[in-house]
C-alpha cells in the first residue's frame, strides 16, 4: 500500500457528503461489545445446555473457533483491505474500508469495524460454517471466532490508544506500529504476529 501521507489526529475526517452514510462509517469502541458479548454467551448456551455438550469438547471446539478468527483475521487484512484496486470507485471502495486507517491511524472512531460491516460477516461466517459444521459443534466454534474477532477489535482499538509500555501487548503494539509507519507491506496480524511468521510476512525486528 503506498504511503504519502499518515495524520496523527485523533479526530474523524468526513468520508461522505451523506450524513446517514458518514454515521455509518464511525463507531464508540464499546458497540462490539454490546451487540457480540450476547451473541457469544447466547451460542455458549446453547452448546452447553441446550446441546448437552460436554465442558472439555466445548473449550476444544472454542479453541478451534479462536484459532479460526486468527487465521481470518490475517487472510482479510492481508489480502482484502490491502487489495488495492485501479480503478477510481475501487480505489474509493478500497479508501472507505481500510485506507482511510492508514491515513488517520489514530481516528478514535473508525478503529473497529462498524456494525454496517461487521453484521452481514458474521452472518456470512455463521452461514458458512453451518453449511460445514454440524450442532452442536457449530454452537461451540462460532462464540469462538467472535470472541477471537472481539479480541481483535479491542486490542487493535489499545493499540492506537492505550498507554502500553510493557509485556506481550507492547510486542503487539511495536508489530502493529511497524506495519503503519514502516512498511504497510508487512505484519498483517494485529492480535497475534502468528501468521505473519508462518507466511514470512513479519519485519525483521532488532
Amino acid at each position: 500500500m503506498p504511503k504519502n501521507y499518515i495524520s496523527n489526529s485523533s479526530e474523524s475526517t468526513r468520508m461522505f457528503k451523506n450524513g446517514f452514510l458518514e454515521s455509518l462509517s464511525k463507531v464508540h469502541f464499546s458497540v462490539p461489545l454490546i451487540i457480540y458479548v450476547p451473541v457469544v454467551l447466547y451460542f455458549s448456551w446453547r452448546a452447553l445446555f441446550q446441546a448437552d455438550m460436554g465442558i472439555l469438547l466445548f473449550f476444544g471446539c472454542y479453541a478451534g473457533g479462536l484459532f479460526l478468527w486468527s487465521f481470518t483475521e490475517y487472510i482479510l487484512h492481508r489480502f482484502v483491505f490491502h487489495f488495492v484496486p485501479k480503478s477510481k470507485w475501487g480505489l474509493r471502495l478500497h479508501f472507505i474500508f481500510h485506507g482511510v486507517h492508514h491515513d488517520f491511524p489514530k481516528d478514535r472512531l473508525r478503529l473497529v469495524m462498524p456494525p454496517s460491516v461487521s453484521i452481514p460477516l458474521a452472518f456470512g461466517f455463521y452461514f458458512l460454517f453451518a453449511a460445514l459444521i454440524d450442532p452442536p459443534y457449530l454452537y461451540a466454534v462460532f462464540p469462538g471466532f467472535v470472541t477471537g474477532y472481539l479480541f481483535y477489535d479491542m486490542i487493535h482499538y489499545a493499540i492506537h490508544h492505550v498507554n502500553i509500555n510493557s509485556g506481550i501487548w507492547l510486542k503487539i503494539k511495536k508489530h502493529h506500529m511497524l506495519h503503519h509507519y514502516q512498511d504497510a507491506d508487512k505484519g498483517y496480524g494485529v492480535s497475534s504476529s502468528f501468521w505473519d511468521k508462518i507466511f514470512r510476512s513479519d519485519f525483521i525486528k532488532k
